[in-house]
């Protein structure tokens, strides 16, 4: 058994779906969460920049104890996971490759959409995981604009249906029965992207599936906290507003973020073979 907190990382309040997922499946883990909110979106930077700023708040959490780490940001763990795993001595897991293996099991025509960050989509990572079944068909799209209207707390305007209409066009006329939100920021304008891809298309967010990941891991390690263990989450951003913060928390989640501490990540020893 081990009482230490779980290491959720995400570049801004997307990866909070993922924190409030694990806090449901496995109510008495201590969750420590950061976001990168200073230097959100990762989205349209170049990967060796993601590459640092990943380690960075990596290494914060490492540095805090935690006992796992879940990057819960697809540009991240697109741009830097096996380097992550190489690093750290506690268990890495991300939110790939959960969504990817449910959309394969969800789809019933064999076309499957990805939408994501340019960052993300870019990588091709989504592309080359459903791409290993021959029977499938994956059309890729980049939405950049989302992640802007998730981070100002803006979720249901005209201009989130008209901007969502815009970018899921070719999906819809592609003929895909299951949509994978390749970014965590994405499940908050879930209402908007339903409206928009019909009913008949599922949704696929990677939130409850790594959740499962998470328990599974900690089992099969023996890293389940204690039958006795009472639950502590700390929230922490990199900004320099504890409260914009803590406001757009709420405005996407609901209570649950009481508090949330400013932290700032130092500048890392690359590992070899990264270059700034």
């Amino acid at each position: 058994m081990d009482d230490a907190p779980i290491g959720i990382f995400d570049s801004g309040v997307g990866g909070l779906t993922v924190a409030r997922a694990v806090s449901q499946l496995l109510p008495r883990e201590s969750i420590t969460y950061i976001g990168d909110t200073a230097r959100s979106p990762y989205g349209p930077k170049p990967i060796a920049d993601v590459r640092r700023y990943s380690l960075e708040v990596l290494d914060t959490l490492v540095d805090q104890g935690v006992k796992m780490l879940v990057i819960a940001c697809n540009t991240a763990s697109a741009a830097m996971l096996r380097d992550a795993r190489e690093r750290y001595s506690v268990p890495v897991l991300e939110v790939i490759g959960p969504a990817a293996r449910t959309a394969m099991s969800t789809t019933r025509n064999g076309r499957i959409g990805v939408i994501g960050t340019a960052g993300t989509i870019g990588s091709g990572v989504y592309q080359d995981m459903l791409g290993v079944n021959e029977n499938l068909t994956v059309f890729a799209q980049a939405c950049p604009r989302f992640v802007e209207f998730v981070e100002a707390g803006v979720t249901g305007s005209p201009e989130v249906l008209a901007v969502a209409e815009e970018y899921l066009a070719p999906l819809r006329h592609a003929g895909v029965d299951t949509l994978v939100l390749g970014c965590t920021h994405y499940p908050f304008l879930e209402g908007a992207i339903s409206y928009v891809m019909g009913p008949d298309v599922s949704l696929v967010a990677s939130d409850t599936e790594t959740a499962k990941d998470v328990y599974r891991q900690l089992v099969s390690r023996d890293l389940l906290a204690g039958v006795d263990a009472r639950a502590t989450h700390v929230y922490e951003a990199t900004g320099d507003s504890a409260d914009d913060f803590l406001d757009l928390a709420d405005r996407l989640i609901g209570r649950g973020v009481d508090s949330v501490r400013l932290v700032q990540t130092g500048a890392i020893d690359l590992p070899k073979g990264i270059t700034p």
